[in-house]
């Protein structure tokens, strides 16, 4: 598992200026055609929402009062917190903020080649055989491996099907722990 702290993150402006990105994981790594994509997103204001034919996307608000994503006659759903909102990437939308700015987890699929669930969890995750993910806390803590500092607010973890996750528990440790989880599996 590979750890992460979205603070230490690098920040990539958008290209219509309206946000900025904090890329957890782009899967394969280096790849110019990304299979899965996990990032952090602060909307900063209203504005064209970037479409991404071929892409399935889950979004989970963080921080902020919400944004509004909408395609006319299309599409016309609201971000709540820590509720996953799901829509496929190839839509022209529009986002309008509830409130200021936002802070979103944003999970991004080729479809076709990869199904996302993104959920919140306040028990153990157990990553399955395969399966590629990221866990990123919202409350309390969390414990990964023995000897390893726990994960706290904003911090987490991602694996690839590879890396041997499954089976290597990510338990909570304080009563009011809280995280999301996107569990991401290949197709065929």
């Amino acid at each position: 598992m590979h750890r992460f702290d979205v603070e230490t993150l690098t920040a990539g402006r958008w290209r219509n200026g309206g946000g900025a990105t904090r890329e957890i994981v782009s899967w394969p790594v280096g790849a110019e055609d990304f299979l899965w994509r996990a990032s952090i997103a602060d909307i900063d204001r209203d504005g064209p929402f970037s479409a991404f034919p071929g892409v399935d996307r889950t979004l989970t608000l963080l921080a902020g009062d919400g944004v509004r994503l909408t395609a006319p006659g299309v599409f016309d759903r609201t971000t709540r917190a820590e509720e996953p909102l799901a829509f496929p990437g190839d839509l022209e939308l529009s986002a309008e903020l509830r409130g200021g700015a936002c802070r979103v987890l944003n999970i991004m699929v080729r479809r076709g080649r990869a199904v996302a669930r993104v959920e919140r969890v306040t028990g153990p995750v157990v990553p399955a055989g395969g399966h590629a993910g990221v866990l990123h806390v919202l409350r309390g803590r969390w414990r990964t491996e023995a000897g390893e500092s726990p994960l706290t607010p904003g911090r987490g973890v991602w694996w690839d099907g590879n890396d041997g996750a499954p089976g290597r528990a990510v338990v909570p440790l304080s009563p009011d722990a809280a995280a999301l989880w996107a569990d991401v599996v290949p197709v065929g």
